[in-house]
């Protein structure tokens, strides 16, 4: 992917049988396929399995290897189970033979009830106000969407922080599914960083996802800018936990995420 109207292409997979798909486009990274992307994919494997009416609510997730840009990725899905409301899956990403990436999704169907959330924890500039930045570094020609930080990073645009409004730059098919898979692959921009002591000033020479949580809360528009937060919450030993929101310009809540990273000097 070289720019945003391709950007929905990294979701589209083949199905090889039943419950078994594989990525039809390469990775995007330098050196390992951003963990977002296969996130991404794996949900999307998800939910070609799942009627049309269920919408993903949350997915669990664990990073258990890199991923290679240049290699076949393939997605084995496993049907839990299909109740009145719910339905579950279990996804398995796997590259040359062994699994990289692993997912629990559950899909609801929609029912009225109350309808509250908490006040937005901060107030931040509007995206028309704010300079958008290139992740050349992390993501090479293949950054397929717009991003404005609040704190403007260097003029390589990296190391970037919290909080950022992003969307992505071209109308996106309406398809609810669709929007939650490419909201799935934001959300693992900058979580790393997120995740260690505010108070350290230690330099890490490893820093990797250990495992990454969504709960989605309402219908999202990707192809709308939406402000993304993350802030730590503990960093013990060599493991960092991060949460934060997703929410829309008028502040509306629209999924929730938590991520635990691995630091080690």
């Amino acid at each position: 992917m070289t720019d945003a109207s391709s950007f929905q292409k990294a979701l589209e997979l083949e199905q090889l049988d039943s419950d078994l798909f594989e990525a039809l486009f390469p990775g995007v990274g330098r050196g390992r396929t951003f963990g977002g992307q296969v996130a991404a994919q794996s949900l999307r494997a998800a939910g070609l399995t799942v009627g049309r009416s269920r919408n993903v609510h949350s997915l669990h997730s664990y990073f258990i290897r890199p991923g290679r840009p240049e290699e076949p990725l393939r997605f084995e899905v496993a049907r839990t189970r299909d109740g009145r409301t719910f339905s579950t899956r279990s996804v398995t990403a796997v590259q040359e033979g062994k699994p990289i990436f692993e997912m629990i999704a559950s899909f609801h169907d929609p029912e009225p009830g109350e309808d509250w959330q908490a006040v937005a924890p901060l107030s931040v500039p509007p995206p028309e106000d704010l300079r958008p930045v290139r992740l050349s570094r992390l993501f090479g020609d293949g950054q397929a969407f717009e991003i404005r930080p609040v704190v403007t990073p260097d003029p390589e645009g990296f190391p970037i922080s919290h909080p950022f409004w992003v969307r992505v730059p071209v109308p996106v098919d309406i398809e609810p599914d669709l929007h939650a898979c490419l909201l799935t692959y934001l959300s693992d921009i900058a979580v790393v960083r997120a995740a260690r002591s505010p108070e350290s000033d230690v330099s890490y020479g490893l820093r990797v996802s250990l495992d990454h949580s969504i709960w989605f809360h309402r219908q999202a528009r990707v192809d709308q800018w939406l402000l993304y937060t993350m802030s730590p919450v503990a960093h013990i030993g060599v493991r960092g936990l991060a949460q934060g929101s997703m929410r829309d310009v008028e502040g509306t809540l629209v999924a929730s995420v938590a991520q635990e990273v691995l630091l080690r000097r």
